[in-house]
């Protein structure tokens, strides 16, 4: 096998990473000033492929944080750092993203700091109010989680050390705010518009992925009862939710990330081999793999049941394509809390 002297962690990654690279800068620049334009036809392209730069921004991320786009960890922080701005995720630094999902990776499980069900429960005006949210297809749930990340630094001890970057991020996100609305108002309601798509489109493929318990461990260390969780439960409680299977190159929608379970079966393998690799390990076995047509009708028929949701490990989610798989909410790794 060739020696690799480059930059990049495979000999093969240069190209897939600046064509995607490329994509997200030209989408979110030419989105972003289309969203400026008075005109109505350019308004809507560009809120749309804003909206998908930011997606793909989001899951070369979630490459970065498995460290397999560079060889070097500080090449990938650094690619990592930009992609949190670029989905308007900076409040969050990237090492706290990369632990929170190395320990859902390690743990196999959902690990948060703390769980909101709970608490929301007790709480019947405010859920009431994101039930209503919900309901309209606001992903209310979601944008919690990101506000979240702005307010835990100021109210949990160990968090404290992230309050200069949330208020650094906050100066400065809210500078280039009122300086873009001084061009065209009109652009916060669409960039308003467009990071809801961003949310609803991150949701919709993280809600079916595992059948995973949530743990509210994330600032402790891994205890022992992440051991208990092997790799058969991993594959049995991961789920590959694949747009299409018919024709792979229309889940580059996602970056591949819809091929879930060789992804956790092989960490480091870049997004642009998981459809070959996918084939060579599963072939036509699909006990894992549940389609976009059954899991667009679980999305709407339980979005409101989904918000206090945790749905049992080993549930049978086969038996009817997932069709009765309510699916887990907040558990997105770019909310590292």
């Amino acid at each position: 096998m060739p020696q690799n002297h480059s930059l990049f962690r495979h000999n093969d990654a240069p190209l897939p990473t600046f064509l995607a690279s490329s994509y997200v800068l030209i989408g979110y620049l030419t989105g972003g000033y289309w969203m400026l334009t008075q005109h109505p036809l350019l308004n809507v392209i560009g809120v749309f492929w804003f909206a998908h730069s930011m997606v793909i921004a989001a899951y070369l991320l979630h490459e970065a944080a498995h460290l397999s786009i560079f060889k070097n960890k500080r090449h990938n922080r650094w690619f990592g750092e930009w992609l949190l701005w670029i989905t308007g995720c900076s409040y969050s630094h990237f090492d706290d993203v990369s632990h929170k999902h190395a320990r859902h990776h390690s743990d196999r499980a959902d690990i948060v700091s703390f769980d909101f069900r709970p608490i929301l429960a007790q709480h019947p005006i405010v859920l009431k109010i994101i039930h209503a949210l919900e309901w309209a297809y606001i992903p209310a749930l979601e944008i919690l989680m990101h506000l979240l990340v702005i307010i835990l630094p100021f109210v949990k001890p160990n968090r404290r050390k992230r309050r200069a970057r949330v208020l650094t991020t906050l100066l400065v996100r809210t500078a280039l705010f009122v300086y873009l609305a001084s061009i065209s108002v009109h652009f916060l309601w669409l960039y308003a518009l467009s990071y809801l798509l961003f949310l609803t489109f991150m949701r919709f493929m993280d809600v079916h992925q595992h059948t995973y318990e949530v743990f509210e461990t994330l600032d402790q260390k891994r205890g022992p009862e992440a051991r208990l969780r092997d790799r058969t439960f991993e594959e049995h409680n991961t789920y590959s939710n694949l747009f299409s299977v018919k024709h792979p190159w229309v889940n580059l929608i996602a970056l591949n990330f819809s091929y879930h379970n060789v992804h956790h079966r092989q960490q480091m393998q870049p997004w642009y081999r998981l459809p070959k690799l996918h084939q060579e390990i599963y072939g036509d076995q699909d006990q894992q793999v549940l389609t976009f047509g059954h899991l667009i009708k679980s999305f709407h028929k339980y979005r409101i049941p989904r918000v206090l949701n945790g749905d049992p490990v080993n549930l049978p989610v086969k038996k009817d394509e997932g069709e009765t798989f309510i699916g887990v909410d907040g558990v997105s790794f770019l909310t590292a809390h």
